[in-house]
Formats: C-alpha cells, structure tokens, sequence
C-alpha cells in the first residue's frame, strides 16, 4: 500500500516514461520533474519530494549507469519497484505526416531503440537530452518537418499528433524502476514474494569474491542481481558490489547467506527489502 499522498520526484520532463510510472502507481501524488538523477535524489534527501522514482535497469540497454554511483552514498532507502512496458510513439505538430517529417527527435538510447522506423521512413536521427524533452522541442519548432520519437503522453501534454504508435524495434522493450524514500519502510517476512537489495565490498583476499557469493548458493538463495563498479574511479581500490536476492533477511536460509558473506567483506549495506513486482512472476 502506497503512503499517503505527497511528492514524488523523476528524471526528465512532462510525459517521459518516469512521469508514467510515477502517474500509474502514484496517482494521488504530485510529481516533480527533474532535469538530472543528481537533482532527483537532492530533491528527496533536502525534503522537497518524498520519494523518488529512478530507472534502474533496462531490458536492452542494461543497467542505468549513473546510479549505481549516487545509490549507495544517498542515504536513501529502495520500498518498492515496478516494472514499466516501454512504448515510443512517432509524433509531430499538427498538420505533419509521415511524408512531410524528414527529422526525428529523442533520446540517443530511445533512437537506438527505434532504427527500423527511422530507417523505414528515411528520417535524420537528432539527439535530445529526453524522450518528453524531444516532443517539447519539437512543439516549439512548429517545423512540419520534425517528429519526436516520445512516451505517447507526452503528444497531449505538447498539442502534438501521433503518427505511429509503438515504434520501438522489440515489443520486450522494459524498464524497471525502484522508489526511494529518506526512511526504510521494510516490508514484513512471510507476506509474500519479496526482493532485498545490498551493497558490499570484498575483503582484499584470494577468491574472496567466490566465498562471499558461496552462501547463497549452499543456502538455495536466488541472486538475481550481482553488478560492480569501481569505487572512486580508480582501478586499484576497492570494488563495489550491487546484489539483490529473493527472499528476506529474516528468512533462515538468506539470513545464513547474509551471515557468512560478512565473513569476506569490509562492508554490506542494506539498500532496501521490498515486495517484488508481480511482474517478476509473469512468464516470459
């Protein structure tokens, strides 16, 4: 169950899919849109939002790289994640058709999920800082030879017209998104599917790495994430770990897992225990 309404801050302008997901899951909630992560996440540790939804990893385009850095520092807390179908939509000023736009507009990782349309329609691919930035500049052009490749929201919050719907190359095109909160709100042992999620670093010891993941394997513990990434910037200290489990630290078998990885690591945060998305049981 969602808190009571409040703020919820995103990434990106009006009608980007962050907006979306906050809209679907948040609907009582006013939104803050952002114009970097760095924002979103001061907006949440100042007071100004109260949660924040942040993309964490896509389906093609794999993890969202910048936040992996600002998580683990943030003080903030992951209570919950979902997972977002992604659509772009063709869209352009009213009056525009397919054979007046010679130009599209968007995100480069949102061209490069859109080749076949771009290609198809022989359009000029023009880089965007964000998929509802690129309909808002587009808006402002008022050119009948531009197109947006957006979120289809954004086409009425710009006045633009949708030319093509669900232009993406693949129709598994997913993101899944976390929400961040300055407190933990862990969610309760044996009420149902639920994901924790930690950080932590080797000790600096032969197969370390291997001895600390041992346990979750001897206890039967699913890791469905193990991600790492340089701490500082440099390729001679130490590296951090990104890892989420089924299960919660209250349960014996993780709780085991947990204990014996404190035996090869210099530090384990926990980033957050929260339901799992009823997505994660869909079949594929």
């Amino acid at each position: 169950m969602s808190p009571a309404p409040g703020r919820i801050a995103y990434q990106g302008e009006p009608g980007a899919n962050s907006h979306q997901v906050c809209l679907k899951h948040y609907p009582d909630w006013e939104t803050l849109p952002c114009a970097s992560f760095e924002d979103v996440f001061a907006a949440v540790e100042g007071g100004e939002a109260d949660l924040a939804m942040i993309p964490i990893d896509n389906s093609i385009a794999g993890r969202v790289a910048d936040i992996h850095h600002f998580l683990p520092d943030s003080g903030l807390h992951i209570i919950a994640e979902h997972f977002l179908r992604i659509r772009f939509s063709l869209m352009a000023i009213p009056g525009a058709t397919l054979d007046t736009i010679t130009t599209a507009r968007s995100h480069v990782h949102a061209l490069g999920q859109c080749r076949k349309v771009i290609r198809e329609l022989g359009l000029v691919p023009m880089i965007s800082g964000d998929t509802a930035g690129a309909a808002r500049e587009v808006a402002e052009a008022g050119d009948l030879t531009q197109a947006a490749i957006s979120p289809p929201l954004a086409a009425p919050i710009y006045g633009l017209v949708i030319l093509r719907d669900d232009v993406e190359d693949e129709d598994h095109n997913t993101t899944r998104f976390v929400v961040l909160s300055r407190t933990p709100q862990p969610a309760p042992a044996g009420h149902g599917p639920v994901v924790t999620s930690f950080v932590f670093n080797v000790r600096n010891l032969p197969a370390a790495l291997y001895k600390a993941l041992g346990g979750f394997a001897t206890n039967g513990v699913n890791m469905t994430k193990l991600e790492s990434y340089m701490v500082d910037g440099t390729f001679t200290g130490a590296t951090q770990f990104l890892a989420e489990v089924d299960g919660h630290p209250d349960d014996v078998d993780v709780a085991r897992a947990l204990e014996e990885l404190s035996f090869f690591t210099t530090e384990v945060k926990m980033m957050g225990v929260y339901p799992a998305d009823p997505f994660r049981s869909q079949p594929r």
